[in-house]
């Protein structure tokens, strides 16, 4: 077994649980606009909704075919328009709003903080390697405590590219000062993730939180955070 010692983790359902905070998040919003007096009788209904073209923009987003204002609205707008509610104003007032209440919302996996002492115990050097938007994650780290494990955190933005380029991954080890030969990438996503990884060179862990089949380029599959222990 190789002896890494740069573990790279995404962030959000890897063990931020993002969609636990995202619906907490949309559910503010879905108060505070009365969406109910404006015909949207059922939360989970517009939850739903908004999840499936959510998926679909950030599929582009990190594609390069469309920039994060467009992401953050038009998810909105597109939800609302699901209900024939075509007001844009609305749509960017809610955008707005999610990225304000989304960084409070402080939900990790089970065994997060637990795991992240485990491997900073062993010597481990932890960092971030995340899609997510650079202030939404430094005030997600700060608010749930963890931001003292890592070392460093590798944004979409600092870098200028986007998981799963081989660019941000390239980035990221030079930042860190480390080899390829001694680094495993941590993720969720079967394509930003662990193919990302993979074309740059890395190890990886496919973090399977949704009992999804076992991911066979990965070079583990792990259903909990704890099972890391038997790996690191």
């Amino acid at each position: 077994m190789k002896q890494y010692k740069h573990l790279f983790f995404d962030l959000d359902h890897t063990i931020w649980d993002f969609e636990t905070n995202a619906k907490a998040t949309l559910y503010d919003i879905f108060v505070l606009n009365n969406l109910e007096e404006k015909g949207i009788d059922s939360f989970d209904n517009f939850f739903t909704q908004y999840s499936i073209h959510n998926h679909k923009l950030w599929d582009k987003y990190t594609k390069g075919q469309i920039k994060q204002d467009e992401l953050k609205w038009k998810r909105m707008y597109l939800g609302l328009l699901e209900y024939k509610i075509a007001d844009e104003q609305l749509a960017r007032k809610m955008g707005l709003e999610f990225t304000q209440i989304l960084p409070d919302k402080t939900n990790l996996f089970a065994y997060t903080k637990e795991i992240l002492a485990y491997l900073k115990n062993k010597n481990y050097k932890l960092h971030l390697i995340t899609n997510g938007f650079e202030d939404l994650q430094a005030s997600k780290l700060m608010n749930t405590n963890i931001k003292h494990f890592f070392e460093e955190v590798i944004t979409s933005e600092a870098s200028n590219s986007l998981k799963p380029n081989k660019e941000i991954f390239d980035y990221a080890l030079q930042k860190t000062n480390a080899n390829v030969d001694e680094s495993i990438m941590i993720g969720d996503n079967v394509d930003a993730d662990i193919e990302g990884g993979i074309n740059a060179g890395l190890d990886t862990i496919y973090v399977n939180h949704i009992n999804n089949k076992k991911y066979e380029r990965a070079n583990y599959t792990i259903f909990h955070l704890k099972e890391l222990e038997e790996i690191l």
